[in-house]
Formats: structure tokens, sequence, C-alpha cells
């Protein structure tokens, strides 16, 4: 019975550490996607686009106006994106001078007309509303 038992308790260890992977793996996998659909707005020079498409935290740091000029200012001059590939994503619940929450840092190897080696990090979270925005952009 010992045995039964101390075996069943393995398997629930181990059953909900493969859930937390899930859970991790999910995040991950729809935290791309929204940084996929959110980079062709900056690509295109969308920059109004890209702000309305991010997510409260960063609307609530950053004016519409401020994106823009910022844009305008570091990623206009870098010219067309060339290539994109992704190096990483890490997922996590606590960011520097943000609320605790769900975070999933990407970043992408890219190159540019004027900049043929960057390193693009971009930042999605789960929103209020339960959907994954960009919260979080900046280019090395």
């Amino acid at each position: 019975m010992r045995r039964i038992l101390i075996f069943l308790t393995v398997i629930a260890v181990f059953s909900f550490a493969g859930c937390s992977s899930w859970s991790d793996s999910d995040s991950k996998a729809a935290a791309l996607a929204a940084a996929d659909a959110w980079l062709p707005l900056v690509d295109s020079e969308n920059y109004t686009g890209s702000w309305e498409n991010s997510a409260k935290l960063f609307q609530a740091a950053v004016s519409k106006e401020q994106w823009v000029q910022a844009m305008e200012g570091a990623r206009k001059p870098l010219g067309r994106n060339i290539s994109r590939k992704l190096k990483s994503k890490e997922y996590h619940t606590s960011m520097p001078g943000a609320p605790d929450g769900k975070y999933v840092v990407i970043k992408f190897a890219a190159s540019f007309e004027n900049k043929k080696n960057a390193i693009e990090t971009v930042t999605p979270m789960l929103d209020t509303d339960g959907t994954w925005r960009v919260s979080g952009y900046y280019m090395k």
C-alpha cells in the first residue's frame, strides 16, 4: 500500500510539473504570436498602430505622441527590416519597474537596411483582458 501511495505521489508531482511547463510553453507561443503580429506594424512605420495595439500598461506609460516620436528617431533610421530570427523566449512573472504578471521576453537577431546586426527585444505581456500584447520594445 505504501509503495502505491509513493508511486501516486510521484505521478502527481510530475503531472503538476508538466502542467506548469505546458502553461509556460503556451504562454511563450501566444506571446510570440503577439510579437509576430505587432512587429509588422513597426516595420511598416505604422507607429500609431503599434501603440494602439500595445498593452494597456505600455499605453499608460508612454503617450501615442511620445511613442511615434521615439520610433521616428530610433527605429526609422534603421531602414527596412531584412531579416529577423528568433534567438530566445523567456517567461517571467516579474519585470523591473512593472507590476507582477505574465511576461515573455523575446529576443530576435535582426538585420536592417542601415544596421546589419541588431538585437531586437520585444516583451509581450498578458493584458488585463486576457490577450497577449506587446508591453516593451528595445533595440540594441
